[in-house]
């Protein structure tokens, strides 16, 4: 929406800056399947009639249709690198929800479990035919939210028993068994404190679910009182897994005076420590949350309103990159898609401190190191 608000040029200049050889090379895409707490109301498909178990009056949103689908259409058309999309569910419709409501304390009613599975599998089989394909979903949006009532916006809760019992008997075999047997899963799409519950403890409850999972979706906001140990401890047995971070933004925590701090280095600075840890405790890619925000850090129907790399003055037809924006750049524009995390030995003259790094073997059979001297 805010990227609409501009001109048609001020719009190409906003994409290339992400997504194009002149900008950061940007290729994965997170995109919402329904709404956010960043949508000016709460809404997802098939809303009425309820408790339309065979999701017959399926389709997707003005906001897809608006939005969505041609800011996709125009990063592909700008970037030289295929772009990965991950998709994920904030809130299925209310009537397929415990507290038939888009928040609070929820859990999916098991007499639509089946109903969920193929409310992810018709989403794919529509923004196909839009002409986009999916590379991955995820198994909701933060559900340790939805299982506590944390949060005012779209959640669903899970425990760790239901969510192994849904992907093993619903949507593993209903995605597999599919035209789109190549989408990706990936589990918890959550903190890093709960990473355990919702995949070791998940597939000691249900190990069958472990053949349809091919990675874990992590978030930002709990990394500083969450060791990074937790990332390389919750899959070591299972290496064939990836872990990738699948959201983060700053200002969204009530102690932080300000929402949005124009050109805030430490703020940067955050996301640079943040993504040389993550990398170097194996997490395979990074991403923020919001592509671009207006100067207040919405619009938000939940008054979620937080900071992002892109700010955007439609008065102006003006938009502004920040500290944050040029951080994930210098990640994005220079280690490519199949580099390779490399080791790095570190001799130090008169100095206790390290320079923080992380380097990488890139396809080009070159050799890329990023440091950040604080």
């Amino acid at each position: 929406m805010n990227w609409k608000s501009l001109s048609e040029t001020t719009q190409q200049f906003l994409i290339d800056s992400y997504f194009s050889t002149n900008g950061i090379e940007y290729n994965m895409i997170r995109v919402p399947i329904g709404g956010t707490d960043f949508s000016t109301h709460p809404y997802a498909y098939n809303d009425l009639p309820e408790n339309d178990a065979k999701l017959s009056n399926f389709s997707l949103a003005y906001e897809d249709y608006q939005y969505k689908i041609p800011l996709i259409k125009k990063a592909f058309e700008a970037s030289n690198d295929t772009i990965h999309l991950i998709a994920s569910t904030w809130s299925p419709p209310p009537w397929m929800k415990t507290n038939r409501a888009y928040t609070g304390v929820s859990h999916l009613k098991t007499e639509f479990y089946q109903t969920y599975a193929d409310y992810h599998y018709k989403f794919l089989e529509k923004y196909t035919e839009a002409g986009i394909p999916i590379w991955a979903i995820t198994t909701s949006n933060e559900p340790i939210s939805g299982a506590l009532g944390m949060d005012v916006f779209n959640t669903l809760g899970w425990t760790a028993s239901a969510m192994g019992k849904w992907i093993s008997e619903n949507l593993g075999p209903t995605i597999r068994n599919s035209t789109f047997k190549n989408v990706k899963i990936l589990v918890a799409d959550d903190q890093r404190i709960v990473l355990p519950y919702y995949f070791n403890i998940m597939l000691e409850v249900h190990p069958n679910a472990l053949p349809y999972i091919d990675g874990i979706a992590v978030h930002y906001y709990t990394d500083f009182i969450t060791p990074a140990k937790v990332l390389t401890e919750v899959n070591k047995n299972y290496p064939h897994i990836f872990i990738i971070a699948t959201e983060a933004c700053e200002g969204s925590f009530q102690w932080q005076r300000e929402r949005v701090a124009f050109g805030s280095w430490q703020r940067g600075r955050s996301y640079i420590n943040n993504i040389i840890e993550d990398l170097n405790h194996n997490v395979v890619g990074w991403m923020d949350w919001n592509i671009c925000l207006n100067q207040q850090g919405g619009p938000t129907w939940a008054e979620n309103n937080v900071d992002s790399p892109i700010l955007v003055n439609a008065v102006k037809d003006e938009f502004y990159k920040q500290p944050m924006f040029y951080a994930m750049g210098h990640f994005s524009k220079f280690i490519p898609r199949g580099s390779r995390r490399i080791k790095v030995t570190e001799k130090k003259f008169f100095i206790e401190k390290s320079v923080e790094n992380v380097a990488f073997l890139t396809p080009n059979n070159t050799i890329v190191v990023v440091m950040y001297n604080e």
